[in-house]
């Protein structure tokens, strides 16, 4: 695949869809590569004339890696957070959305169409509010704003996603068991994926890159973010909200948080969903971007 320098560092991408259609930029969540995001929606997109491009973000897949950072103390980043300090964190979400504008500026794209999901759409937000110049609209799938009074994940959720997984390198099918309990508690309970299959792509995505320093670092930039609030209001782009009913992560009232704080948008709940992206929902999916960015090209 090829690859692009960006924001001072080298980003791992893919484009599809017809060079000279409008660029639809896909940003996945913390510590997921590119490849979790459904080949089935890429193609739905391409096929409306869509340039669709997705990518690796920092320190996971074959992007680059920031060894020299270490490994996040999250009692640190936490305390710091309470205190109103700067949290001791190798990188924040303002330098991964930075990674995302220079991505487009490499690959000589002018404007797109801002895609992201959970984390990815906490930076997609970013790029909206802090590169509007770059941005033709803004689609937040299952994300929030780090509004302090929303509700937070269940404890179950919690300690689940902050357990230590066992070493990819030594055991990795052990590894993929433990991406695979991620997933039975966050799935779509409308939207029942085959666990082989799943077991499949995680088992793929091991094989293609194992780094879990990286989402390590995700979390901790996550937790240090500011209430996002104040930059949401100042964006202009169309934008659409789209979250999970049944989301377990991200509770529903995090998106409906999200969409009250961006003038004129749009927020929509979808029955059934929970913190994935089932391949049943690939063409909603595909023809909610399509609508939000009609609004931007009249």
């Amino acid at each position: 695949m090829p690859h692009a320098r960006a924001n001072g560092i080298t980003i791992e991408y893919e484009s599809h869809g017809p060079e000279d259609g409008d660029a639809i930029l896909l940003i996945m969540g913390m510590g997921g590569q590119l490849t979790q995001w459904p080949l089935g929606l890429i193609e739905l997109l391409a096929a409306k004339g869509f340039r669709v491009i997705r990518y690796d973000a920092r320190d996971v897949g074959l992007s680059e890696k920031m060894d020299a950072a270490g490994l996040p103390d999250m009692e640190a980043v936490a305390t710091a957070v309470a205190q109103g300090d700067p949290a001791p964190v190798a990188y924040h979400l303002d330098d991964m959305a930075a990674d995302a504008v220079g991505l487009l500026d490499a690959l000589n794209v002018r404007k797109a169409h801002i895609v992201g999901a959970s984390m990815g759409g906490m930076v997609a937000q970013l790029v909206a509010a802090d590169h509007p110049d770059h941005v033709l609209s803004l689609t937040s799938i299952m994300s929030t704003t780090a509004n302090p009074d929303l509700p937070a994940a269940s404890q179950e959720l919690t300690e689940q996603f902050t357990r230590t997984p066992p070493d990819p390198h030594e055991d990795p099918e052990g590894f993929v068991d433990h991406m695979l309990s991620h997933w039975r508690l966050t799935r779509s309970p409308a939207y029942p994926v085959d666990e082989g299959f799943v077991r499949a792509q995680f088992a793929a995505d091991v094989e293609r890159s194992t780094y879990p320093a990286g989402p390590a670092r995700h979390y901790a930039a996550i937790v240090a973010a500011p209430d996002r609030r104040p930059k949401l209001r100042t964006i202009t782009a169309p934008t659409l909200v789209l979250h999970g009913e049944h989301d377990p992560l991200i509770p529903p009232v995090c998106g409906r948080d999200t969409a009250d704080s961006i003038p004129g948008a749009e927020f929509r709940l979808i029955p059934g969903m929970g913190h994935d992206l089932p391949p049943q929902l690939s063409g909603l999916l595909a023809d909610a971007i399509e609508e939000v960015a009609r609004r931007a090209r009249s």
